[in-house]
């Protein structure tokens, strides 16, 4: 009879485990399908008053006091004393190189001619057989009476001669409104060679491209030995010659 009873215990005992095995594989959740929204686990958040896991340190940055870090800055180094006393000083500024001073065009003296100057040949009483030239600047800026005029008669070929012992020491340089002269003198030594005539023109030329021609005083007579001296700045000292 026991033996019975423990054979009949046995499926018994088999089968309410199986049971119970059936009854927890079916109350569990159906899974939920793919790409429902609440099927997808929702992180607790933390509870009030519980701290907050920190985040892990930063291997790299150096800790305080770690021999790997970098070490502090050196401080700057301080200005030696020449570089206060440059400081102190102001620089000097290089001076400027020398350039040639343009020259004043306006004031230098040109070279008179017919068109800046007028020339006048007028009669004087002594020396006699003389006349005398008049240069007179009408431009607006010096110019030199350069050398002597080269004069003719009539329809001349050639000028008459200069005297190269009137020669002055210096140009004449005459400022606006200012005159010089020259003698001209009409005859010289009689000759049985000499020829003359009465002349009603005379050429005067104040450069070799430059001149104009002037009404004789009337009775002017000049032969061959006529001559001019150079331009003088006053008028006794031209009719010196």
């Amino acid at each position: 009879m026991r033996t019975l009873a423990r054979r009949l215990a046995l499926p018994a005992a088999a089968l309410s485990a199986a049971f119970a095995l059936t009854a927890c594989q079916s109350g569990d959740p159906k899974p939920a399908p793919a790409g429902d929204a609440s099927a997808a686990p929702v992180k607790e958040a933390p509870a009030q008053g519980a701290k907050a896991t920190p985040a892990p340190a930063d291997s790299s940055a150096p800790t305080k006091g770690s021999a790997a870090g970098p070490q502090e800055a050196a401080p700057a180094a301080q200005p030696t004393a020449a570089h206060h006393t440059e400081a102190a000083q102001p620089a000097q500024q290089a001076k400027p190189a020398p350039h040639a001073q343009p020259a004043n065009t306006a004031s230098r003296p040109t070279t008179c001619t017919a068109a800046t100057a007028k020339v006048v040949a007028s009669k004087v009483s002594r020396p006699i057989n003389h006349l005398a030239l008049t240069v007179t600047n009408t431009g607006s800026r010096p110019c030199d009476a350069l050398g002597a005029p080269f004069v003719g008669f009539d329809f001349s070929q050639s000028p008459i001669r200069i005297l190269e012992d009137s020669k002055p020491q210096a140009v004449v340089t005459l400022a606006p409104g200012e005159s010089a002269y020259a003698s001209l003198i009409l005859t010289g030594e009689p000759g049985p060679d000499t020829h003359g005539s009465t002349v009603k023109k005379i050429s005067v030329y104040l450069t070799h491209d430059s001149g104009v021609t002037l009404t004789a005083p009337k009775g002017t007579y000049a032969d061959d030995g006529a001559a001019v001296s150079y331009w003088q700045r006053e008028l006794s000292d031209a009719l010196t010659y």
